[in-house]
């Protein structure tokens, strides 16, 4: 499934720092403008070149046999370029005014803002090859995130992953806590403390001394419960919100209890403490199930699955909380075939459904969950029908989120915070107004 395809899509800090892209220096040339040298082309022929990562470029290589029988003149070569490396690597062509970039890109939602407010006209613009076609096609709040204002489309949907809640029902069992009555995460932090006093297993785990940068992801699950984010619509800084406040206050909550163990050491720490059994939750994204079935197979049934609890009872137990997506270069010659083959990737429900059978990629392609595969029992999570429970995530009403150009120093902010919080016991409230403020400071953006 490519284990480390959300890990290091959050590696973190690559455009707001290490490739400069605040204000790029390493590179020669202005970046790209929208005078760029791209061409729509012959929509049936040309040489493009596809530059992803992993499994979803194995997939897409797979494709191109089944793509040449409608395009045969249009030549496909797909690139692995790694990820993070992918990135650094973008973002330098960017900078360079497009030169040797390909023709499309896979990128994550929390790139793609920085490219299209840093580099202007880098990317395509797929209304214009007609990605219209499909604004009601995706998983609701998806078109949002790759739009822009005047009705501009910067890449497609691909990949929507939704806040889950993956638990061990049998230490669940065993603590006699029905994880099915837990209605928000006043009542997950109750069920911890039973949890620990009858089986000493911890509630869930964090990366407490943020030793890498993804380690607020279940700050911004609950951030996202709450259909806020560090950003509003408008760019302010929102990271001392109300809902921020409630959010880190949870966290302090469970920590103060007892009941967060530490996974500091990266993925592989994740991963040792899933075959320990060290927490009994797992509040990871759609695409973490088929984690746990490679890391702990002697465990079937043994497992279980729903969505989220509510911050707020009665609050939003569901949210789209990372994306992938294809653009196309806004400097190819060969605009209208990359199209073409991105269209044909991430539009058309059997192709999705093949992506999910081998890499369990979940689309962001609202048909494509009318196949069988997302309806069957899984004997792994214990007979649930592990499909359906994300597909009535994507159903629900979610909220786009901004992340805009300045998401990664967002996130630095954030853990810097938390984990003054977990170490330190510092007060969620005053820690994230501090965050707020040296945010503020470095962008100069607003505080909402």
């Amino acid at each position: 499934m490519g284990m480390n395809r959300r890990k290091v899509l959050r590696a973190g800090g690559i455009l707001a720092a290490g490739a400069g892209l605040g204000g790029v220096t390493a590179c020669s040339g202005t970046g790209v403008t929208d005078k760029g040298a791209g061409a729509a082309g012959d929509p049936g022929k040309g040489d493009i070149q596809v530059w992803s990562w992993a499994g979803p470029a194995a997939e897409m290589k797979a494709l191109v046999p089944a793509f040449n029988k409608q395009y045969p003149d249009i030549k496909v070569t797909v690139q692995d370029i790694g990820n993070p490396a992918i990135w650094d690597k973008i973002t330098t062509g960017l900078a360079a005014g497009g030169a040797g970039l390909a023709d499309v890109l896979h990128i994550g939602v929390d790139y793609l803002p920085g490219y299209v407010e840093k580099f202007p006209g880098g990317l395509a613009d797929l209304s214009k090859l007609g990605a219209d076609t499909y604004k009601d096609a995706f998983a609701k709040g998806l078109w949002q995130t790759v739009s822009s204002e005047g009705g501009r489309v910067n890449a497609l949907p691909w990949e929507a992953n939704s806040a889950g809640f993956y638990y061990r029902a049998d230490v669940f069992e065993d603590a006699d806590v029905d994880v099915q009555a837990i209605d928000t995460w006043d009542d997950a932090i109750e069920a911890g403390k039973q949890i620990k006093a009858k089986t000493g297993k911890y509630l869930l785990g964090i990366d407490k001394p943020a030793s890498q940068a993804d380690s607020a992801n279940f700050f911004q699950m609950l951030l996202q419960l709450q259909g806020a984010f560090y950003f509003n619509a408008a760019g302010e800084i929102t990271l001392d919100s109300p809902e921020a406040v409630k959010a880190m206050t949870i966290i302090k909550r469970m920590n103060d209890a007892g009941l967060v163990s530490d996974i500091s050491g990266g993925w592989n720490a994740l991963i040792s403490s899933i075959k320990k059994g060290t927490a009994a939750v797992l509040p990871m994204p759609t695409w973490f199930g088929g984690i746990i079935e490679e890391t702990v197979p002697g465990e079937a049934g043994t497992w279980g699955v729903r969505l989220p609890p509510a911050v707020r009872r009665g609050g939003l137990t569901s949210a789209t909380v990372n994306s992938t997506h294809l653009a196309v270069s806004g400097t190819s010659k060969h605009q209208a075939a990359a199209w073409r083959f991105a269209e044909f990737i991430l539009t058309r429900p059997e192709n999705q459904v093949r992506i999910y059978k081998e890499k369990g990629i979940a689309p962001a392609l609202m048909k494509a969950y009318d196949d069988p595969v997302f309806h069957v029992e899984s004997a792994f999570f214990s007979g649930q029908k592990k499909g359906e429970v994300f597909l009535g995530a994507l159903k629900a009403d979610s909220p786009a989120f901004n992340y805009t150009a300045d998401y990664a120093r967002a996130l630095k902010a954030t853990t810097d915070a938390q984990t003054k919080v977990l170490l330190a016991g510092t007060d969620p409230a005053k820690v994230l107004r501090e965050a707020a403020d040296q945010l503020a400071r470095q962008t100069g953006r607003k505080k909402a």
